[in-house]
């Protein structure tokens, strides 16, 4: 049985792949994993590769979905897309963004999409 935190996170990625492919995203990966590795949505658009970390909250939340992206959480995607990068032999320009996802009590959501959310850093 999934948990209401899953089913939330489940309900804004869905939200986010939506909006992403709404605006001329093509989605290489979903959920991708590689041992402790994790990225929500790997995308491209125009030549650019995507990491997209995917944060979801109810709204009115004691925390944003911006605000819960941390700087560990920021190193952590960073480690993630050398890995994926590595494995998958892709080259060429990349960016870190998010989406953040409000959900509302009567079940509509907000889509908030930022580009280069974490700086690359490598």
């Amino acid at each position: 049985m999934a948990t209401r935190a899953r089913e939330t996170g489940d309900r804004g990625e869905a939200a986010a792949v939506d909006y992403l492919r709404r605006n001329g995203f093509l989605i290489c990966a979903r959920n991708w994993r590689c041992g402790r590795y994790e990225i929500d949505i790997v995308a491209s658009r125009r030549g650019v590769t995507h990491f997209v970390e995917v944060k979801t909250r109810a709204a009115g939340a004691l925390v944003s979905p911006e605000g819960a992206m941390t700087r560990a959480k920021a190193a952590a995607l960073r480690r993630a897309a050398e890995a994926y990068l590595a494995m998958t032999r892709t080259a060429g320009e990349v960016e870190f963004d998010l989406v953040a996802v409000d959900i509302f009590p009567d079940g509509t959501q907000e889509v908030r999409y930022v580009a280069n959310a974490v700086e690359i850093g490598w």
